[in-house]
């Protein structure tokens, strides 16, 4: 029986982890949290989100802007994400609406696909 998801895996190109904590630490504000020893020679770093975590790994040779794959973070205030990721001179793409939902998407900088996701609250 699958009891919950424990963490996912994004990628970026192999040498640009200060480049990807740069982004995801300081501009998305996720911390993060430190790898095994017996995994810190394959790159990458891990971070917290919530209860959950966000491994980022390192591969090269892939084109992440042609692939719909993404992960979608739940926030509180969406209206403060789209002025923070603005003034990044990040690109928002408006999200196909899904009832009970706002939310918008955008690529990070290495091409990753990333969604932005507020529940309407009544």
């Amino acid at each position: 029986m699958i009891i919950g998801i424990h963490h996912v895996q994004l990628t970026i190109p192999k040498g640009a982890e200060e480049k990807g904590k740069q982004f995801y630490c300081e501009v998305l504000q996720l911390k993060e949290i430190e790898k095994p020893a017996s995994l810190k020679g394959r790159g990458g770093f891990w971070l917290q989100v919530g209860d959950r975590a966000v491994h980022v790994g390192t591969e090269n040779g892939f084109d992440r802007t042609t692939t719909k794959a993404h992960i979608a973070y739940e926030v509180d205030n969406l209206s403060f994400w789209k002025e923070v990721l603005s003034q990044q001179n990040i690109s928002l793409i408006e999200g196909v609406p899904i009832p009970g939902f706002d939310r918008f998407e955008f690529r990070d900088p290495f091409g990753n696909r990333v969604e932005m996701i507020e529940e309407i609250r009544k």
